[in-house]
């Protein structure tokens, strides 16, 4: 499973889709539009908050045990944002691999989704050498 906000973080998680190659792997994101961007593949709809709307931050939390219930993937990838934070909670109660890829917007600080994720992510990786700590996220290189 690949899932991200739309925007930024949707553009450099499809920068990832050539490692997605021969893979069976279901999209989320929260505009319907983008589902174009992904043919042939399984894509979900989610829906769009942030921390300073909790109404909409439930919505989007049951949306994603529902969607990542039902999908079952046996990894779970985000480039960001409160949808991927929620489904590397779920995945990883679920079994699921677990991989964040914290923005590349984020240059001079952590995302608070990033703060949050450590915990679960197996796999914890910055796109900024400077910012890569011994005990994660990691460097590996960028999306630019």
């Amino acid at each position: 499973m690949a899932i991200s906000s739309s925007g930024g973080h949707w553009a450099q998680l499809l920068r990832l889709s050539e490692a997605f190659e021969g893979h069976d792997v279901v999209f989320a994101t929260t505009q319907r539009d983008c589902s174009s961007q992904v043919p042939g593949h399984r894509f979900h709809v989610i829906p769009d908050a942030t921390r300073w709307n909790k109404a909409r931050l439930v919505l989007l939390f049951l949306r994603v045990i529902s969607i990542v219930v039902a999908e079952k993937p046996d990894v779970v990838i985000s480039t960001g944002a409160a949808p991927g934070c929620f489904a590397l909670y779920v995945g990883r109660c679920l079994g699921a691999k677990t991989i964040w890829l914290e923005s590349l917007a984020n240059v001079r600080k952590y995302s608070l989704s990033t703060k949050l994720v450590k915990p679960v992510a197996g796999l914890y990786l910055t796109q900024w050498h400077h910012m890569s700590r011994p005990e994660g996220p990691y460097y590996k290189g960028s999306l630019l």
